[in-house]
């Protein structure tokens, strides 16, 4: 049993993921450049935008413990209770580092991709737009 859940745990996807080749096809199609899973930037971003200073986190509701939906496994929940705190805990020093930094930081959950696709994708693209015309303008 224990060999089937260590298989099973194995084959869940860390980059790349359905969710993050979505948001990437979306901006893509709306003209943005992009480069993922960017092993030069803190925290490994799934989507950055160096040119603008952007980044952009997908957490998904186990693996970033989401309010809403996260549900501790009833096997090894003291192993589950750690890691999943310990992975909060980097998402907010990853946030930090991108806020002390000047960078535009967007993380979405999940469960609102799923939800409201083409509405996040807009502001996620509105975001961007203005981290661009910032850029502009510091540039002159």
């Amino acid at each position: 049993m224990k060999h089937l859940r260590s298989q099973l745990m194995g084959k869940i996807r860390g980059k790349n993921t359905k969710l993050e080749q979505s948001v990437s096809k979306a901006l893509w199609k709306n003209g943005y450049r992009f480069r993922k899973n960017v092993l030069s930037l803190y925290g490994k971003p799934d989507i950055a935008i160096k040119k603008y200073k952007v980044v952009i986190f997908i957490d998904s509701c186990f693996w970033h413990g989401c309010k809403s939906h996260y549900k501790l496994p009833s096997k090894n929940p003291d192993y589950w209770t750690k890691k999943i705190s310990r992975n909060i805990e980097r998402d907010l020093e990853v946030t930090q580092y991108y806020v002390n930094n000047e960078w535009v930081l967007i993380r979405v959950w999940e469960h609102d991709l799923k939800a409201n696709f083409v509405s996040i994708i807009d502001q996620i693209c509105k975001t961007v737009m203005m981290a661009k015309q910032q850029s502009v303008q510091k540039r002159l």
